[in-house]
């Protein structure tokens, strides 16, 4: 069941407040992937700003605006766990990294925070930039910018609209820039990185490079798990939960 939470924040809640454990879920996902892993805990899913049932935010906000929301729902009680999957990872580790007193550990998984070492960014005939200009110029029609978006972009990319559209940009935008590279070197409490070996979103070569970064982390890579980890492997996130607990 929906329940308000604070920040304005709709979303799930597991046992009684304060939450020990708050759980963040990924890209055109909702607070309901982690039912199976809070269940019995005292916890706080919360749809972030623009899915499930939270609206969308005023601007394309960056993974520290979406990190900002999370203070008050993190200031309940004693520094929570957070765990977040995919976009929602992206989220916890700017909240981290922001708020080292609020956050007594993190789970990351299948989070795509860096542009693995040798990968090659996708080359395409047209630069965007150079047809974001024309279109601007009024040489290219919004029309003409909107086909090519869909012929190029991700399959999220193509799913979302209005500022969520932007948001995704921003987001892809922030792992090239190296956002989430410097987060991560900023990070003091444990982190545990629980991995899918199949995860073609985020591949384990990110959470290998992240170790590298983080102060004091560990990484699990599960066997025949994709990037869907909050449904496909619950047990292992609540089992990375509870050694930080």
């Amino acid at each position: 069941m929906l329940s308000a939470l604070p920040g304005d924040l709709l979303g799930r809640r597991h046992g009684s407040p304060p939450a020990a454990v708050v759980a963040l879920h990924g890209w055109r996902r909702d607070s309901a992937d982690f039912d199976v892993v809070l269940d019995g805990l005292d916890a706080a899913a919360p749809d972030l700003p623009g899915f499930g049932a939270t609206a969308p935010p005023p601007a394309p906000w960056g993974a520290a605006d979406y990190a900002e929301r999370l203070v008050a729902l993190c200031s309940e009680g004693p520094s929570p766990v957070v765990l977040g999957h995919s976009f929602g990872g992206r989220v916890a580790v700017m909240f981290a990294a922001a708020h080292p007193a609020r956050v007594r550990g993190l789970v990351l998984s299948g989070v795509p925070l860096l542009v693995p070492a040798g990968a090659r960014a996708p080359r395409t005939r047209w630069s965007h930039t150079v047809a974001r200009r024309l279109n601007r110029l009024g040489l290219v029609s919004d029309e003409a910018m909107e086909r090519r978006r869909r012929r190029s972009g991700s399959d999220d990319y193509r799913a979302a609209t209005g500022v969520i559209r932007d948001v995704l940009v921003r987001a892809v935008a922030e792992t090239r820039d190296g956002t989430y590279r410097d987060a991560l070197a900023a990070i003091t409490c444990p982190v545990e990185l629980v991995w899918g070996d199949g995860d073609t979103s985020a591949p384990p070569a990110v959470a290998e490079e992240a170790v590298g970064l983080l102060r004091n982390a560990k990484l699990t890579v599960l066997s025949g798990v994709g990037h869907l980890t909050p449904t496909e492997a619950p047990g292992a996130l609540r089992a990375a939960l509870e050694r930080l607990r």
